[in-house]
């Protein structure tokens, strides 16, 4: 039996913790928090609050344990290099070493990575550390995308069209990100439909998992600002019905000679997650970024399907074995919705702002999955904050009792709370299927 450390406290380590401890190897949890999720704690045998940067109180906390291997869940850890602070003491981890980490760390590491490489899926890009030159560049590009180089917590990205319209406000936007940020990544903007392939990784082997597709935007039809994410659905094929599978493979191909690339640029194997954001387009599928962990909330789609045990898993990646191991997945259909107080995303001064304090009562969830985000236990019962409260999943063999499922679930969680309705819907889904339709005249697709 395994000691096994999971650094981390959102929805998605609760799939995490959940699929650890699925595991017919029956091992022992041990969970690193910097807030208590109900969830994580209930599946562990000892938990410990404490900061992710503070390195020394993990590596403490493992070695007390003796933990076998550790499963690092959020970006946060593997930027601070806790996986390097882990290999010290002779344990390894499913995450990559912070060098490595940079593929989500630093956008324009992967950019310059994906460029040297000669890897296909890059948009016309320049990284500037100063304004000299960017106004000639933003006048060769049709739509400009700005992402700020660093960690900006899913919502740094600025796109035209949606943040700001004109190149000189784009041009004021660089500015102002040089002020705080040493670079900032001018790129083009796509037009397609996005969609998330999450692979793991031993180092040489990478293996996809079922495609997800997340929505950013806080209201229903893909309206309002940029979250976390509101939730996600997946196919019971584990495909899109928007793309091909061309497409697919092209995402695959991608992550597979990023991973070569990183060994050559690095000499360390890349041990973990690999999460492509993509998008596929008129010219093929093109990369939007990268991130080193598995996505919050596409890992709730994705880690109940698992059929194959996800402790074997995370033993191959560590071993770099995974190309002996066959990973298998259920044919299901999963939706996840976000609930979050109603005031996410909404200026401060928003009449519903005070929703981040209230309590809240979760009844019976019924056929659906739930998965403790951030919410703050105490003596009284569970409250909301200013993020994420619970993921609500739900799986069935077709789509819409998936959702049917979910909805089921989100219902049954009273007090001032919100959740998109349309995620799972085939309305939506149908929107993206004219999308790529117009966009691909000659290869049209049906719902």
């Amino acid at each position: 039996m395994s000691n096994i450390l999971l650094v981390g406290n959102g929805a998605r380590e609760h799939a995490m913790a959940e699929a650890i401890s699925r595991s017919g190897q029956n091992p022992f949890l041990f969970s690193f928090m910097k807030a208590n999720n109900p969830g994580i704690a209930s599946l562990s045998e000892i938990s410990k609050l404490g900061s992710y940067s503070d390195l020394s109180a993990i590596t403490g906390f493992a070695r007390d344990n003796k933990i076998d291997f550790a499963v690092i869940g959020p970006e946060d850890p593997l930027n601070n290099g806790v996986v390097d602070a882990l290999i010290q003491y002779g344990i390894a981890s499913i995450g990559p070493e912070k060098s490595l980490a940079r593929l989500e760390t630093s956008k324009a590491f992967t950019r310059n990575l994906v460029n040297k490489y000669n890897i296909p899926g890059n948009p016309k890009f320049k990284v500037y550390t100063t304004p000299d030159g960017l106004e000639a560049f933003l006048d060769q590009l049709d739509g400009v995308v700005l992402k700020p180089d660093g960690l900006t917590g899913g919502k740094g990205v600025l796109v035209q069209g949606d943040h700001f319209n004109s190149k000189d406000e784009a041009l004021k936007l660089c500015r102002q990100i040089l002020k705080e940020r040493s670079s900032v990544i001018v790129e083009e903007k796509f037009d397609g439909e996005e969609f998330s392939l999450q692979c793991l990784c031993d180092g040489k082997t990478v293996v996809g998992t079922p495609l997800v597709q997340d929505h950013k935007r806080r209201f229903d039809g893909d309206q309002g600002p940029n979250t976390g994410g509101m939730g996600s659905y997946s196919m019971p094929d584990h495909l899109m019905p928007f793309l091909k599978d061309s497409d697919v493979e092209e995402g695959l191909e991608i992550t597979r000679q990023v991973a070569a690339a990183l060994l050559k640029e690095t000499g360390k194997p890349y041990k973990g997650v690999m999460y492509g954001g993509f998008i596929a387009t008129k010219n093929g599928v093109k990369l939007l970024e990268y991130n080193a962990r598995f996505g919050d909330p596409e890992a709730m789609n994705i880690l109940p399907l698992l059929k194959t045990d996800f402790v074997d898993i995370c033993k191959h990646i560590v071993n770099g074995t995974l190309d002996t191991l066959k990973i298998e997945f259920d044919q299901k259909a999963t939706v996840c919705k976000y609930v979050v107080p109603k005031g996410y995303g909404l200026p401060a001064d928003h009449p519903d702002a005070a929703s981040s304090r209230a309590k809240i009562e979760v009844g019976d969830v019924g056929k659906a999955r739930l998965y403790y985000s951030s919410v703050d236990k105490k003596e009284d019962g569970l409250y909301l904050s200013s993020s994420r409260a619970i993921g609500i999943v739900g799986i069935a063999d077709t789509l819409e009792e998936a959702r049917n499922i979910a909805v089921g679930g989100v219902k049954a969680i009273k007090g001032p709370v919100a959740y998109r309705e349309d995620i799972g819907t085939r309305e939506l889904i149908q929107k993206r299927i004219n999308h790529m339709n117009k966009i691909r005249i000659k290869q049209p697709f049906n719902a």
